[in-house]
């Protein structure tokens, strides 16, 4: 499906005004309308895969931000303090979340978690407003795999002195993130697992 920036009817306001339940069906949607794909493909992993899924076609909608928005700002552990992922997957969805807590008066920081110091001035892995030693983050991520890349973000935080217990992607793929994530103490969740994505596709299509 391809976008059109077009002005938003009463029937397109789901993503501000729904029901968090109705949001999340509504999300479901959106990824496998404009992100899942059928056919052969090469992850980042290096592994083959018989679909592909490209979530910055989600988060970077005007509705799929918001929904991501206001459904990961609802799975965040009380007393967190910001949402922070690493580059490039994470920026869009750090930003929304950030942006909706400011509308809900529950203000949630956003980082973003550089794969390389930066070359020049501070040379710092991570960008965005300095917190507190020990300030609880949790790490997002938009499609998991394996979980070394929201890994790499998570050493870089606990390096900066915040405290790190949570892990939440919007899609796992179930190759074994939630296992990994386990053995070194980490909570995860997901947002969707590919199962119900592929299921929604092919609804969909009938």
């Amino acid at each position: 499906m391809t976008y059109q920036a077009q002005t938003l009817t009463n029937s397109d306001s789901w993503a501000a005004t729904a029901d968090l339940s109705t949001v999340r069906q509504k999300l479901l949607d959106l990824f496998c309308q404009l992100a899942y794909q059928e056919g052969d493909f090469v992850l980042s992993s290096g592994q083959r895969s018989s679909y592909y899924i490209n979530g910055k076609h989600v988060t970077l909608h005007p509705l799929g931000a918001l929904a991501v928005g206001r459904i990961l700002l609802s799975l965040l552990p009380s007393g967190t303090e910001a949402v922070a992922g690493l580059t490039l997957g994470a920026d869009p969805i750090v930003s929304a979340v950030s942006v909706v807590s400011a509308y809900e008066n529950k203000p949630i920081a956003a980082l973003i978690i550089r794969k390389e110091a930066k070359g020049y001035g501070t040379k710092a892995y991570i960008e965005g407003p300095k917190l507190p030693d020990g300030a609880k983050v949790v790490v997002v991520e938009d499609t998991i795999t394996t979980g070394q890349s929201a890994m790499k973000a998570v050493e870089r935080l606990k390096e900066a002195g915040y405290t790190v217990n949570q892990v939440i992607s919007l899609v796992d793929r179930q190759q074994g993130a939630a296992q990994f994530y386990q053995s070194v103490g980490l909570n995860f969740e997901a947002v969707f697992t590919i199962p119900e994505l592929e299921k929604r596709y092919r609804e969909l299509g009938d």
